[in-house]
């Protein structure tokens, strides 16, 4: 089973201050440390959606090994990314997509979705009951996904009407989005 990671790390981060990608955290930029978290779980190939700021973090943040694309409409919200970033996809069988603005997400939470990983596989994390990231996308969903994936959505409503199977994560990760910088 081929598992893709798909980072999503298009936006401007215009409530955090500036984009998300290249914020640090313990000298390691988060888009960096999703990247990171992708490939040690077993995440190959690992993409990376870019979109404001593409050009400073392709000169300042190492992603050797990545595949790196650009998505031109970043500024309409994630769901472009998303749908960049899986027309990306070849050969795989799964993608496990994680947002930049993640850093708890671990290699152990990943790496319960690459187990699950099959081409029919819909998955997302649960965090005490509270849906999340990663999200485990089977290549059978990725027409659909794209078809949904408007705004600032992503794949939200699809999982939900295709009943994605919650995973819980509480135990290895921190879920929580990172919309600003006093957030935890």
């Amino acid at each position: 089973m081929r598992v893709a990671g798909l980072v999503l790390a298009a936006g401007a981060g215009r409530r955090f201050g500036g984009p998300k990608a290249l914020v640090s955290r313990g000298g390691v930029r988060w888009v960096e440390h999703a990247a990171a978290v992708l490939g040690d779980a077993g995440c190959s190939p690992v993409v990376v959606v870019l979109g404001a700021a593409a050009a400073t973090v392709r000169a300042e943040v190492p992603l050797a090994g990545r595949v790196v694309v650009d998505n031109p409409d970043w500024a309409t919200g994630m769901g472009s990314s998303l749908r960049v970033g899986l027309a990306a996809l070849a050969g795989v069988d799964a993608v496990v997509v994680l947002p930049v603005d993640t850093p708890g997400v671990t290699t152990a939470a990943v790496g319960r979705f690459v187990a699950l990983a099959s081409p029919a596989a819909l998955a997302r994390a649960s965090y005490a009951g509270v849906p999340g990231h990663p999200v485990l996308i089977g290549a059978d969903h990725w027409a659909g996904v794209s078809a949904a994936a408007t705004g600032d959505t992503g794949a939200r409503d699809y999982l939900r009407a295709r009943g994605a199977v919650a995973v819980p994560c509480e135990d290895v990760a921190g879920g929580a989005d990172v919309d600003r910088p006093e957030d935890p």
